[in-house]
């Protein structure tokens, strides 16, 4: 029996990290990952090869520029495919060497393997030439992120019926492709197909597609995607896929009937806990699989910490790798003061793209809080006019009491970046007036931010002088 200090279960953002402060620490650590390269699902499945997918198809068709040459480039089908997975595949091979170097650095174990939760937070590990060995730890924390959720009434059993993971294993370009699901993950892979010239529907059963997001700016997005080509039905829910008269079909509520080359459902996920002997172990799971955890991810059994997408939303690897960090710190009493950041951002790559921080207009009206807006469109930046790139905007929340910064709201190129910049004041407790007392470098897209301040400066002001006293 190899006996450790802190054992990982899982080497994605949470896994990788934890290990990593445990064994800073001075703790013997290892991490156990049943895929042969580590990372976890953001490196091998998730956000990285996503958005190489997207970042390639924007630079092979030229999707986003092609009204300012107006020239752009039509692919045929199998070369934009042969592209597109090769160069997912090398992305995902950098990210993940870095990962098991960074491991290595830290003088961790990397063991490959399937493992199970045994008694007294032991870990029974079978590699893949079927030996078993037995790790014995103080802690365990189990890190194995998430799966697609995959209902029985998709029959996932056809060929052309994929969900979020398998879609990057197609082996022909569609002509067509159905969406199901209107979240971040349909929503970016419905907008890269339709960049790459593909007839897509998304479908989602809500009201609106990226409920999640400030609705003016979700609504910009439904806007987007139309205008690119795409059709999107909302309010949509039980659409129905079969294979009728060797026709792949998708029926919708209303009896129309879809008939496309291929579905991606893309509707929800559910925690990789399968198999893991957790239930045995002590450790309670919700309904989704999920596993069950407290203010400093303690699970219920003793010495076992869960963190990461395994434990539900928000499902963002940045967040993930917070948790893993803290449920480390905690675990091992080490003395290092770190709290989970209480104003995390969000990051939609879709075309176009999004970045949300802190509240939207609708959530501080829910609060009760008096609030005013302020906007400055990529139109009016020199940065993106210059870039052919002047779709989108800038949006900012403030307290009109105090003219505090409440959410920042981005859509259009590189918003996932320039979120940060109002992250940072937000952070600081700041008021919008910080972006009129800022020097930004022109031409760049940040600029956005001082037009945004003084567009809500002057909404509040006018609001002032019609009497309202908020």
């Amino acid at each position: 029996m190899d006996e450790y200090d802190f054992v990982t279960i899982g080497s994605g953002p949470a896994g990788e990290k934890s290990a990593a402060l445990a064994a800073y620490f001075g703790k013997r650590v290892a991490v156990v990952e049943r895929s042969p390269r580590p990372g976890g699902a953001p490196v091998n499945r998730g956000g990285i090869p996503t958005k190489t997918l997207r970042e390639t198809a924007l630079y092979l068709t030229g999707f986003q520029r092609q009204e300012a040459y107006g020239i752009g480039l039509r692919l045929t089908p199998d070369f934009a495919l042969e592209r597109l997975r090769l160069r997912a595949a090398r992305v995902s091979e950098i990210m993940g060497e870095e990962v098991r170097l960074n491991l290595e650095r830290q003088g961790i174990d990397l063991i490959h393997g399937d493992a199970v939760l045994g008694p007294d937070r032991t870990v029974a590990v079978t590699g893949s030439d079927g030996q078993q060995r037995t790790l014995a730890a103080e802690t365990v924390l189990v890190a194995t992120g998430s799966s697609p959720f995959r209902p029985t009434s998709v029959p996932f059993d056809d060929p052309d019926v994929f969900d979020s993971d398998t879609i990057l294993d197609l082996k022909t370009m569609p002509g067509s492709l159905v969406v199901i699901g209107g979240g971040p993950v349909g929503s970016e892979y419905a907008s890269i197909f339709s960049a790459l010239g593909v007839d897509v529907t998304i479908i989602d059963g809500a009201d609106r597609i990226l409920g999640q997001l400030d609705a003016e700016i979700g609504a910009m997005v439904h806007q987007a995607f139309i205008d690119g080509g795409m059709r999107v039905l909302v309010s949509t829910p039980n659409a129905v896929i079969a294979r009728t008269d060797g026709q792949l079909t998708v029926t919708l509520p209303d009896g129309e009937v879809l008939r496309p080359d291929k579905v991606l459902f893309a509707a929800g996920r559910v925690g990789n806990t399968d198999g893991l002997g957790l239930r045995e172990a002590g450790v309670g799971l919700d309904e989704r699989r999920r596993v069950v955890v407290d203010e400093h991810f303690r699970t219920t059994a003793p010495g076992i910490y869960a963190a990461g997408d395994v434990i539900g939303p928000p499902a963002l690897a940045s967040v993930s790798a917070e948790q893993g960090r803290l449920a480390a710190c905690h675990a091992v009493q080490v003395p290092f003061d770190l709290t989970l950041d209480w104003l995390p951002p969000t990051g939609v790559y879709s075309i176009p793209e999004v970045g949300a921080v802190g509240m939207s207009e609708e959530a501080a009206a829910a609060a009760g809080i008096p609030y005013e807006v302020g906007r400055s469109t990529f139109a009016r930046n020199a940065r993106s006019q210059i870039e052919g790139a002047p779709d989108g905007m800038v949006k900012l929340v403030l307290d009109s009491r105090d003219r505090r910064l409440l959410g920042v709201h981005i859509i259009g190129d590189d918003a996932g970046e320039l979120v940060h910049i109002g992250q940072a004041v937000m952070h600081a407790g700041g008021m919008v007036d910080r972006f009129l007392h800022t020097t930004f470098n022109i031409p760049t897209r940040s600029e956005a931010y001082k037009y945004a301040a003084y567009d809500a400066l002057q909404n509040l002001a006018r609001r002032q002088a019609d009497g309202d006293p908020t």
